[in-house]
């Protein structure tokens, strides 16, 4: 009998989400929040503003929960579900860069950081390689839903 070790397929979950969806519902919740302050409806200003002040980062925190193995983004590499539980495991140093890339920190942001606490730079680097964080954008089509509905 042969073992072997588990596909991709199995460390994915059955409910997959849709990052376009679940931000609209964000930007609309933003919207309604907004409007509410200052007593009419802002319409699409509102939705364009949070477009541009929240994407990048409400982006990086679906990604880091891809990467995390807790919630399927259907947008987002395939490959990548779970991928910190099955790369980084024993690293001591995946809980902190983790934590740095969360609060919006850069490649660069955490690089220093790690030189200034002298930590095991090799890891480090292999860390942010793998995770590649600059490749991992992607458009909002938030925008261009709402000018398609018009």
């Amino acid at each position: 009998m042969c073992c072997s070790p588990p596909s991709v397929e199995d460390f994915r979950p059955t409910i997959r989400l849709s990052v376009h969806d679940h931000c609209r519902v964000e930007a609309e919740r933003h919207k309604w929040i907004e409007s509410q302050k200052v007593g009419y409806d802002l319409g699409e200003t509102a939705i364009q503003w949070w477009v541009r002040n929240h994407w990048n980062g409400y982006l990086r925190a679906r990604w880091l929960e891809h990467l995390e193995g807790r919630t399927f983004w259907i947008e987002l590499d395939h490959d990548d579900f779970g991928l910190l539980t099955r790369s980084f495991s024993g690293s001591e140093l995946i809980g902190p860069v983790l934590w740095r890339l969360k609060n919006s920190w850069e490649n660069l942001e955490v690089i220093l950081w790690a030189q200034e606490e002298h930590l095991p730079m090799e890891e480090v680097i292999e860390i942010l390689e793998q995770l590649d964080i600059n490749s991992r954008r992607i458009e909002c089509q938030l925008e261009a839903r709402l000018s398609h509905a018009g």
